[in-house]
C-alpha cells in the first residue's frame, strides 16, 4: 500500500505538474502540496481532500475495528 506522500507525488508527476502548478489547479497553497509529499502527519482532511479529489479520491476517517486483518500494523497508533 502506498502512503498519501508517494501517491500524491506520483500522480503530480504523471500529470506533468510542478508543485506551484498542482497547488493552483488543486486550488490550496504550495505549503499544503510540500507538506503531504514530505510526509508531514499534521495535515488538514479537508485540504488533503482538496489534493486528492484532483484524482478521483477522497480521505475518510475510518475507525481502528473497521481496519482488514493485513493491516495490523495501524493497530498500534
Amino acid at each position: 500500500m502506498k502512503t498519501l506522500a508517494e501517491f500524491v507525488k506520483q500522480k503530480r508527476k504523471e500529470a506533468g505538474l510542478t508543485q506551484e502548478e498542482f497547488a493552483d489547479r488543486a486550488g490550496i497553497a504550495l505549503t499544503v502540496i510540500r507538506k503531504i509529499e514530505q510526509g508531514k502527519s499534521n495535515l488538514n482532511l479537508e485540504k488533503a481532500n482538496y489534493v486528492l479529489k484532483m484524482f478521483g479520491h477522497e480521505l475518510t476517517p475510518v475507525s481502528i475495528k473497521e481496519l482488514r486483518p493485513e493491516d495490523e500494523q495501524w493497530r498500534m497508533i
